[in-house]
């Protein structure tokens, strides 16, 4: 019987944070979807529940706490895991996130073993 890989979703629309996932998460064993906006991501997120949700707070068109917001209104995903990322520190957001249920508030620029360690966190990953 095959294994299946958790899988991993993020929605930046920074390609400098697309780089930072790729090598991030690229010994660990699990499978990474990319989406450059919540508009992107929207008709995969409403079929599928990922392992972890990493969701950009600024955004062109929908931001990430209004994703998150909408998305929690989907039976699928009351309680997915989300980490919330952010270029500004603003305590408003961290507090809407955590409202939201967010697991965590990352600030960017982000390391790429902050990015390995929260998903060895929260997945069940395999290394390869």
């Amino acid at each position: 019987m095959e294994k299946t890989r958790a899988t991993i979703v993020v929605v930046d629309d920074s390609p400098a944070m697309k780089t930072v996932f790729e090598r991030g998460t690229e010994d660990l064993g699990v499978e990474l979807r990319l989406f450059q906006s919540a508009e992107d991501s929207w008709a995969y997120l409403e079929r599928h529940r990922p392992a972890l949700l990493f969701l950009n707070i600024k955004m062109p068109g929908r931001d990430g706490l209004t994703l998150l917001r909408d998305l929690r209104e989907l039976p699928l995903h009351k309680d997915t895991r989300v980490v919330m990322i952010s270029s500004k520190d603003y305590a408003q957001d961290r507090t809407a996130a955590s409202a939201l249920g967010a697991l965590e508030f990352i600030t960017k620029p982000t390391p790429i073993r902050v990015i390995t360690e929260v998903v060895r966190k929260y997945v069940k990953a395999e290394p390869v």
